[in-house]
């Protein structure tokens, strides 16, 4: 077996984390309902996601106060910036002739 086979990583084999760190590898501090709006997927789904990225220090997520009102905002971590690029170029190693 290609040594790029061990390099894909299973937490993104979904396509929802796929999507939660394509987002947050080219964005800073993106909302919660930013995510949910960009991805097209519901509250519950997109939180069981975040919480399983959150697990493996992937995401680290912040939440303040605006007007009263909870504002969370998801961030990539040093972790999951690294682990997504491996990622992503054992993909590109697939895609090679």
């Amino acid at each position: 077996m290609k040594e790029w086979v061990h390099q894909l990583n299973k937490a993104f084999e979904n396509r929802v984390r796929l999507g939660i760190m394509s987002v947050l590898m080219v964005n800073e501090a993106v909302s919660f309902n930013r995510l949910k709006e960009l991805l097209g997927v519901t509250d519950g789904n997109l939180a069981s996601h975040l919480r399983a990225l959150e697990k493996l220090d992937y995401v680290e997520m912040k939440k303040t106060f605006l007007d009263r009102k909870s504002h969370t905002t998801y961030d990539v971590s040093a972790l999951g910036r690294k682990a997504f690029t491996e990622h992503l170029n054992a993909l590109e190693s697939l895609l090679k002739p």
